[in-house]
């Protein structure tokens, strides 16, 4: 096992509530199917990891999705910067060790890559992980702080470019991942798919274009 712990930091995957900028083409129901293939395929990853503790900081109730061996804690705070910021805190507060923070919006994520943020801040402040619409997938944290995500502006081109330079502002050391594609819209969503054909979520999406053309040719 390795000495550190990962985060997961997700929504519960609620028609309505989850992927909205999915629909259309989607409806609501198949775009909360989609986030729940995404955040159950990015949990077995994080499983299969080998981090000694499992966190999931959750906005909802826990589904037939997650499998065991996770921590559900509560997520708190008003924006999504103070929800990022205080997963972190309240992961290292129960386990005092480095603090890998993942969304569940990137299920091509594979355990090596992982294990590779991980094992970065055995010698490294930080570990970043670029996303393609300009945010980022992935944050690690040797000794998690509030203060370079509390105001992060969140959602735009720049939010992960921001971040990057608050982190190398107070000195730390950075290590970049390499750039991930964030299931937002429905090309995002070809894309991931393509990137991890063999995930739950590609089968998902596979499955939804089939009824899509079953209907149509009717």
């Amino acid at each position: 096992m390795i000495d550190a712990q990962i985060v997961v930091i997700a929504k519960e995957p609620v028609a309505g509530r989850v992927k909205t900028r999915l629909t259309p083409p989607f409806t609501p129901g198949q775009a909360a199917h989609l986030a729940a293939a995404a955040l159950e395929d990015t949990l077995r990853t994080v499983a299969a990891a080998g981090t000694r503790h499992r966190l999931l900081a959750l906005d909802g109730l826990p589904g037939s999705w997650l499998p065991a061996g996770f921590v559900v804690v509560p997520q708190r705070g008003a924006g999504l910067d103070e929800r990022i910021a205080f997963a972190m805190t309240d992961a290292h507060r129960l386990h005092a060790m480095p603090v890998v923070l993942i969304g569940m919006d990137t299920p091509q994520v594979t355990p090596e890559l992982l294990r590779y943020a991980v094992g970065a801040l055995a010698d490294h402040d930080a570990v970043y992980g670029p996303a393609a619409d300009g945010g980022f997938w992935l944050l690690g944290l040797r000794t998690p702080e509030v203060a370079p995500l509390l105001g992060l502006p969140m959602s735009r081109p720049d939010t992960g470019a921001v971040l990057l330079r608050r982190l190398r502002d107070e000195g730390r050391s950075v290590v970049l991942l390499p750039e991930l594609v964030d299931v937002d819209t429905a090309a995002d969503a070809a894309r991931v798919a393509a990137d991890a054909p063999g995930s739950g979520f590609a089968a998902s999406l596979a499955a939804m274009a089939g009824m899509a053309e079953t209907s149509a040719a009717r």
